[in-house]
């Protein structure tokens, strides 16, 4: 299974913030694990939603130059709350800094204008190709497959 934990960018400076959007639908195959008698969005994703959100943010500021960005670290997660199928978590991430290999961010996730999760968090970004010169087609493929799915997710 693979996550996609964005449906709509809302809005964004280059290089500093952006705001985007989660419907949670019931639909969602985790949910039916994740309590079976109450389902909610497990934390860990929407402390990826955040990292995810946060990546978008990387990849425009930098002309989408890296292939791989990935977590590094995450300190001062805080859960407030529960999200469920039929709410919307928007995203609200603001970077304090982004460089060519590293970034780092803050970022809260709301839901009804309630706080539910609140991070700080750095990413890694890099190219396959950088290890491995045999990998730069991977890194082609992945950048393009992204160029795709922001024409999906801009503003």
């Amino acid at each position: 299974m693979r996550f996609i934990l964005i449906d709509k960018v809302l809005s964004y400076e280059r290089g500093k913030e952006i705001r985007a959007l989660k419907n949670i639908s019931l639909a969602e195959e985790y949910l039916s694990d994740h309590f079976p008698s109450f389902p909610v969005l497990p934390g860990v994703l929407l402390l990826e939603g955040l990292v995810e959100s946060a990546s978008w943010l990387v990849r425009l500021t930098e002309g989408f130059s890296h292939s791989m960005i990935l977590l590094e670290q995450a300190r001062n997660v805080k859960y407030k709350s529960f999200s469920t199928p039929g709410s919307q978590i928007e995203y609200r991430v603001e970077a304090k800094m982004i460089e060519e290999e590293v970034s780092s961010f803050k970022g809260v996730g709301l839901s009804s204008g309630e706080e539910i999760v609140t991070a700080k968090f750095g990413l890694r970004h890099f190219n396959l190709a950088s290890k491995d010169a045999k990998m730069a087609s991977v890194d082609a493929k992945v950048t393009a497959s992204l160029k795709e799915r922001w024409k999906l997710l801009s503003p």
